[in-house]
């Protein structure tokens, strides 16, 4: 549920960088604009960290997402609260969307500091969802929906033994939330921020806009240099979630200027958003097309990742791109450009229409 897949969009030239390097991750700080602070959680993996922000309010500092619940974010936490952040409290934690490195750390924050977690209603009661997973059963309509995926019994038997982990990297959320909605102004420190919707990454993905500031942030609705993972899952196996996310991407567009300086939760800083927008957009419709191609003999999900992504996929990700190769067969099939046909094993093959 982790972004980190790149798929076979290209790099735009019209973005810049206007920071020369980013804050050490744990404990340092760069100040993004007036109030605001950039700083750096650890992640594991290739992406290495996730970047998280520090608003000023009287008396403390307002965080915007958390980093995941481990003892390496805790310390880095503490650093930062002893260094940039000068031993002043948190006021209050925003989150961005649900998934355990943006929101992972918020129950830790809202109990230490006595403060509310500022979320969407979508994105705390999914995650709560989710979470209750922990130590279960993976339910049988999983084990189906990989199946007619295409997936081996080998797979499916790694997929047993993982199910549940999504709990396990959130510290135990706030059983009390105040809601955030798309449009809503919310004034944090000196400033008023909007709420800027997206969705199809995550159902309810809240962006914060501010336009004194020039600044947007955008969790994983918009990132410079890899594309967020866009997934169909078990829960909701004919959903459309790619259709969900371009439109979603175009709204941006319409509704924040071009010359703000994007936060991103992943990668720098950057300007160029409509450029940036324009390609994302570009990039999955290239993909669609692809696809389409591909399927004019019926193909698995499993078989069309070379449509779709740079990199071999190996079964620790072997998720991910099945779910992402469902959104984009499912938004073909959404458009009518495409059947799903199930053979007598229930494997569903996927042609074009």
């Amino acid at each position: 549920m982790h972004d980190g897949i790149e798929t076979k969009d290209k790099a735009s030239q019209a973005l810049t960088y206007p920071f020369e390097r980013g804050p050490a991750v744990g404990g340092e700080a760069v100040d993004i604009a007036a109030g605001v602070k950039w700083m750096r959680m650890p992640l594991g993996g290739p992406l290495g960290f996730i970047n998280v922000w520090a608003i000023a309010e009287p008396g403390g500092w307002a965080v915007v997402d958390t980093g995941v619940s481990n003892p390496q974010t805790m310390d880095a936490w503490r650093a930062a609260f002893a260094g940039p952040l000068k031993r002043l409290p948190v006021t209050r934690v925003f989150v961005t969307h649900m998934h355990p490195d943006h929101i992972g750390m918020a129950g830790w924050l809202t109990r230490k500091f006595g403060v509310r977690l500022w979320v969407t209603r979508q994105e705390y009661m999914m995650c709560r969802s989710l979470s209750a997973d922990t130590l279960r059963e993976p339910p049988q309509d999983a084990i189906q929906f990989y199946r007619h995926a295409g997936w081996d019994e080998e797979a499916i038997e790694s997929y047993r033994a993982r199910f549940g982990a999504f709990g396990k990297a959130i510290h135990p959320l706030p059983d009390s939330f105040h809601r955030l909605r798309d449009g809503e102004e919310v004034r944090i420190g000196d400033h008023v921020w909007r709420v800027v919707m997206g969705s199809g990454h995550s159902p309810e993905h809240a962006c914060l806009h501010c336009h004194d500031l020039q600044v947007f942030i955008t969790g994983d609705q918009v990132l410079p240099r890899i594309s967020s993972n866009v997934s169909v899952f078990p829960t909701e196996p004919d959903g459309d979630p790619l259709s969900e996310w371009l439109t979603s991407l175009a709204g941006i567009k319409s509704r924040v200027g071009d010359e703000v300086l994007v936060l991103p939760a992943h990668n720098d800083p950057f300007f160029g958003l409509h450029a940036r927008l324009d390609q994302l957009i570009e990039g999955h419709e290239t993909g669609l097309a692809r696809l389409r191609e591909l399927i004019a003999e019926p193909k698995r999900a499993i078989d069309v990742f070379g449509a779709l992504f740079r990199r071999p996929i190996v079964p620790e990700i072997l998720g991910m791109a099945t779910g992402e190769s469902l959104a984009h067969l499912n938004c073909l099939v959404a458009r009518g450009r495409a059947v799903r046909e199930p053979d007598a094993e229930g494997v569903d093959w996927y042609r074009a229409a």
